[in-house]
């Protein structure tokens, strides 16, 4: 096979154009298999091999930069630059990750996980470059999802302004996570129609170029005339525009086509745009057919294209069920995502209410602002966001919601450790951003009643209102004191959607629920990790008698609750899937030393790191947040 002989980008300058061909076919056929036993993105990753293959094959990497915008398609990029043999442990503990990391190798030139950054990096390598004096080239290559982002425009407008010399690759596929949406995405497809503008243009120069100078009569002719063939040809070439110089479309899958392509382009000097189409999921049927859900997945059979294991009822099924059981008698209610729409469970409701669903793309900073916007006009606005994708949007909700305290409902799916994406993409910072804004509640749901109760508070709030929940399987609420196996099997009891009933309520705003009361300490536990601190007390009688507190708000704090147990006990330790510095923990300190409170306090979370990918269980056990790490600490504290 050709990929057991390619150990660095420098092996495919050997290869002739079929052996190239065949490589396309065998890294295809290597990334299908390693994802169907690891999970990971599949369908942006087999859409870009040629054009990874012909940017190896052209350019000098490390040398020259390379910069993968998001990063979630640069396996083939990884698996051509030397990690052939270890690709197997993709996404893995300790393996290599689904993203470019710097710290993971020399040709991972930027490390990534969020979208609309490539642009900006690429600039400020260029820069460097210059002043430097160095020779080498800097490409960044962004997606049509990608550039929809207000961070890739900001850059794009400097590199036309400052004219470096560098290649910014425009891969078009119409999918970012969900269909690409928005007025660039159609400008790029009436670009699509336009292939003859580059050819018209050279023509042209060349034309020109024959003609005696005469003062600048013949310099504003060739503007006149380019300016002309733009307008009629390319509807305004929006890049040109800027100060790039455009460059396509180009076949993203004739793999001579593009390596021709890129080896005029290298010699070429100044800001270049080279517009490339490509289709989510090429070589693989089932991804092409199907794209948004093999975008990032887990295990499945190859023969099929079915996952292996099934998911059963989620929080963001939950949470898409309710939307629309709310919107159904509320007709204020709107749902606002930014590319994530299958993701954070709003494809019902985009069916059952298409007028009311709006996704922006992925541009959460107009997402919050937009809803704030909304919300001042009288619709009560959902914004349904990652975790870790809401903190790019951190201003806006500070200064467009909080600020002027609109009632906007932010529903912060993934909040806690998602496993194998990584540090990228855990959901573990969102209580310290959002707890120091005023206006602002922050509720944890643990389990499928509390989500439901407390999306129908929050959009009954006049206040700004986040409810963040984790990525996986809901717990039936009525059989939690009763649970005997291990965490994970208790967060995956499958369970039907019910709707909401008058009389059902359990949840008050701003009220903690007592599960069980002790005499040695209280577990105050907080949203996923309610169920472990459970299972610990559990497990612990006969040493210790341990009450456990299912907080439900972090924002507000339960304070009567809170210090009852803390007077009756005089040992309070906290329990939260995030990081420490500034989360559910702090708050509670910060409660005691307002109240003078001088009871012991021990708080468990993550520490002040970023925390790498793997399987969550695993990351929870090497953070001790798993039920045995938990009672080893709990030992430790009540020494």
């Amino acid at each position: 096979m050709i990929i057991e002989n390619i150990f660095s980008p420098n092996d495919l300058k050997k290869l002739t154009a079929s052996e190239l061909k065949r490589l396309s076919l065998e890294i295809r056929e290597l990334i299908i298999n390693t994802v169907s036993a690891n999970g990971g993105h599949l369908a942006s990753s087999l859409g870009v091999v040629e054009l990874s293959i012909a940017i190896h094959h052209i350019f000098n990497s490390p040398d020259d930069k390379i910069i993968w915008d998001v990063g979630h398609q640069a396996y083939a990029h990884k698996i051509l630059t030397g990690r052939r043999d270890v690709f197997g442990s993709l996404r893995t503990f300790q393996g290599i990750s689904g993203f470019p990391r710097r710290e993971e190798s020399p040709y991972d030139a930027f490390s990534t996980g969020h979208a609309s950054t490539s642009v900006s990096a690429a600039l400020g390598m260029a820069i460097a470059r210059d002043m430097s004096k160095e020779l080498h080239k800097i490409i960044a290559i962004i997606g049509d999802g990608s550039i929809s982002g207000g961070l890739a425009f900001e850059a794009l407008n400097h590199v036309g302004y400052l004219g470096k010399d560098m290649l910014v690759i425009l891969n078009s596929n119409e999918m970012s996570i969900s269909p690409t949406v928005g007025a660039l995405a159609k400008y790029l497809n009436k670009i699509l129609t336009a292939p003859i503008y580059n050819r018209f243009r050279k023509d042209v120069q060349e034309l020109l170029a024959k003609v005696p100078r005469i003062g600048n009569t013949v310099a504003d002719l060739a503007q006149r005339v380019e300016e002309g063939v733009k307008n009629v040809l390319v509807h305004g070439v929006l890049f040109e525009d800027l100060g790039l110089r455009y460059i396509g479309p180009v076949d993203g899958h004739n793999l001579p086509l593009l390596i021709e392509t890129l080896k005029r382009v290298q010699s070429l000097e100044g800001p270049i745009l080279l517009h490339v189409i490509t289709k989510k999921g090429y070589g693989y049927k089932p991804a092409e057919q199907h794209p948004d859900m093999f975008h990032g997945l887990g295990q499945f059979d190859v023969a099929t294209g079915q996952p292996k294991k099934g998911q059963g009822i989620t929080f963001s099924d939950v949470f898409g069920k309710t939307m629309i059981e709310l919107a159904s008698s509320n007709p204020k209610i709107v749902a606002i995502t930014a590319a994530m729409e299958d993701g954070t469970g709003l494809s019902e409701f985009k069916e059952m209410f298409p007028d009311r669903l709006f996704d922006v793309g992925i541009a959460e900073e107009h997402a919050v602002t937009l809803a704030g916007g909304m919300a001042a006009s009288g619709l009560s606005p959902v914004v349904a966001v990652y975790s870790t994708f809401l903190q790019r949007a951190y201003d806006q909700i500070l200064h467009d919601v909080c600020l002027p305290n609109l009632p906007v409902v932010f529903c912060l799916d993934r909040a806690g450790l998602v496993g194998e994406d990584g540090a990228t993409h855990h959901g573990v910072f969102d209580m310290a951003y959002l707890r120091h804004m005023p206006n602002m509640t922050i509720a944890a749901p643990k389990d499928l009643l509390e989500l439901k109760e407390m999306l129908a508070m929050g959009i009954n709030s006049n206040s700004p209102f986040a409810i963040r929940y984790p990525r996986g399987k809901v717990v039936e609420p009525s059989q939690y004191d009763i649970y005997h196996g291990d965490t994970e099997t208790r967060r995956g009891k499958v369970v039907e959607f019910s709707p909401i009933r008058e009389g059902e309520k359990r949840v008050e705003m701003g009220r903690a629920e007592v599960i069980r009361d002790g005499t040695n300490a209280y577990i105050l536990a907080c949203g996923s990790m309610t169920w472990t601190a459970l299972e610990a007390a559990q497990r612990l009688d006969g040493e210790f008698s341990l009450g456990v507190i299912n907080a439900r708000f972090v924002k507000p704090l339960d304070t009567e609750t809170i210090l009852k147990a803390a007077e009756k006990t005089d040992m309070i330790i906290t329990m939260e899937e995030h990081v420490l510095a500034g989360g559910f923990g702090s708050a509670v300190c910060e409660l005691f030393v307002q109240h003078k409170i001088k009871a012991r306090i021990a708080c468990l979370g993550l520490p002040d790191t970023f925390v790498e990918h793997g399987e969550t269980s695993l990351l929870l056990k090497k953070y001790k947040l798993d039920v045995s790490g938990v009672i080893e600490r709990i030992r430790e504290i009540m020494r």
